[in-house]
């Protein structure tokens, strides 16, 4: 099973009333399912340009590996190399720091990731945990 579209647009309108409940700078959203494909996407107006690739990455890097880029930050801390590694295999599309939020449903079936970029990788990360909880779905940020 994969996110849905419907899901994916839900989580989307969570975040972003999640960004701005918490008074974040401009942020870009990125839905991914489980295949690491695009289901759903939105940049807030003012948000820079490269946040949405940065969203992408940060998504795609949680998809891929399995976990919440959270710890993948901690893997990072303690091997540099083989995360570097395979940011390598991957073309450069893994950003392993907060914001990338594995998305599960009730019964803890993988359904997709998001991605979230414009403030800190922390409060990006916050956005992402309300989004999906505004999805009715879980998070997996470890």
């Amino acid at each position: 099973m994969s996110i849905t579209l419907d899901q994916a647009q839900t989580l989307i309108g969570g975040a972003l009333a999640e960004a701005r409940k918490l008074d974040l700078k401009p942020v870009s959203v990125i839905v991914l399912d489980v295949r690491g494909s695009i289901v759903a996407a939105a940049s807030e107006d003012g948000v820079s340009a490269m946040r949405a690739r940065i969203a992408h990455g940060k998504a795609n890097a949680a998809i891929a590996l399995g976990m919440g880029t959270r710890a993948l930050m901690n893997r990072a801390e303690q091997q540099a190399y083989f995360i570097q590694s395979i940011n390598g295999l991957a073309g450069g599309d893994m950003v392993p720091v907060p914001g990338g939020v594995l998305v599960r449903d009730a019964s803890g079936g993988l359904l997709g990731a998001v991605g979230i970029s414009g403030d800190t990788s922390d409060n990006d990360e916050s956005a992402a945990l309300g989004g999906i909880t505004a999805a009715g779905l879980e998070a997996e940020t470890g």
